[in-house]
């Protein structure tokens, strides 16, 4: 049992604060470039489920990437991803169709028809938005009901199931696209390069990540929402993508970062440690209720007022909070990432 005080807790977590950029060295090499020495990065808990559990994140000192120490195994991951995740996601993304919109004008400038294949296409909102007769479309998805969503949505074939075991043959897609999922997936390495040898000669890989050099986590340090630990086992910078990418075959066409700002669940997190000092608990976001409407005002009043001030300063903290990148295949590439 977790015996310790709330005032010890918030400490804890100041400290995880100022860990970030500290070098104290740790002999776990860099899964993308090999390099030994990483540096801590910081210590974390799931806060969006309220657990106490505390994970490590290393960061590579050579080409910047953020990784989760000793993650939990794949078939121990179904643990953290519960259905008030699932939920809470979904709705998020059902909430968004700007968001959608903006990535289908994103791919309209390189690809305007051909075979797609959206990994992590969840029940399909992005793939919807293609038009139709201009695309032949296909996912992959590792729930078996957003699945039978998807193409009950948009008619796509969708693979059910870990990337890495799809069937698809090599040179099958003009067009891959990645959003939100490449983070947290095992081994982001033999994916990229397994993209690689399903893209035709000239084919498409348009992929979004969050960025941990990002201003709002350099400003809220363990309580970024961006984390999502233990869900997140890579956090990647522009730098760590593009080595990525260029480890695995691929050529940057475009590689930069968006606002995408969640500041009041990074607040929330934070504010939910302080009042644990006096004794309060407050139900941890995965399981809040809807807001009432008075709150949904006020919340409103403060979004259009305070928070717009701050964002207005976040370009001098860092960049923005999602990297968007789009990256051609180059070459001949071996599963392990190696070009011939």
């Amino acid at each position: 049992m977790d015996t310790r005080s709330p005032v010890t807790e918030l400490n804890q977590a100041k400290a995880d604060m100022s860990m970030v950029g500290t070098s104290s060295h740790v002999e776990e090499p860099c899964p993308l470039c090999g390099k030994e020495r990483a540096q801590e990065w910081l210590h974390a808990p799931d806060r969006f489920h309220g657990r106490r559990d505390r994970y490590v994140l290393l960061r590579c000192p050579a080409c910047s990437l953020v990784w989760l120490s000793h993650p939990p195994k794949p078939d121990e991951m179904h643990q953290h991803y519960t259905d008030a995740y699932d939920k809470l996601i979904s709705a998020a993304g059902a909430n968004s169709p700007a968001r959608w919109k903006d990535r289908r004008t994103t791919l309209d400038l390189y690809k305007r028809s051909g075979s797609i294949l959206d990994l992590g296409c969840s029940s399909g909102l992005f793939l919807a938005t293609l038009p139709k007769g201009s695309w032949k479309l296909y996912g992959i998805e590792m729930s078996a009901d957003s699945a039978k969503a998807a193409e009950a949505r948009t008619g796509a074939k969708v693979f059910v199931g870990n990337v890495l075991d799809a069937p698809f043959p090599p040179e099958s897609f003009d067009v891959i696209t990645c959003f939100d999922v490449l983070e947290h997936l095992h081994e982001p390495r033999r994916i990229m390069a397994r993209v690689a040898e399903w893209l035709k000669a000239d084919g498409i890989f348009y992929v979004q990540v969050p960025n941990i050099d990002s201003a709002e986590a350099r400003v809220f340090g363990s309580y970024w929402h961006g984390l999502e630990l233990p869900r997140h086992l890579f956090h990647f910078s522009p730098k760590s993508l593009e080595a990525l990418a260029n480890a695995t075959g691929f050529r940057v066409l475009s590689l930069e970062t968006k606002r995408n700002q969640a500041v009041e669940t990074s607040l929330r997190y934070a504010f939910d440690d302080l009042v644990s000092t006096v004794g309060i608990r407050r139900t941890p976001v995965a399981y809040r209720r809807e807001p009432s409407l008075p709150w949904r005002a006020a919340r409103k009043v403060v979004r259009m007022t305070v928070l717009r001030g701050l964002l207005a300063f976040a370009p001098m903290v860092g960049g923005g909070e999602a990297i968007h990148a789009i990256f051609r295949r180059d070459g001949t590439v071996t599963e392990v990432g190696h070009q011939e």
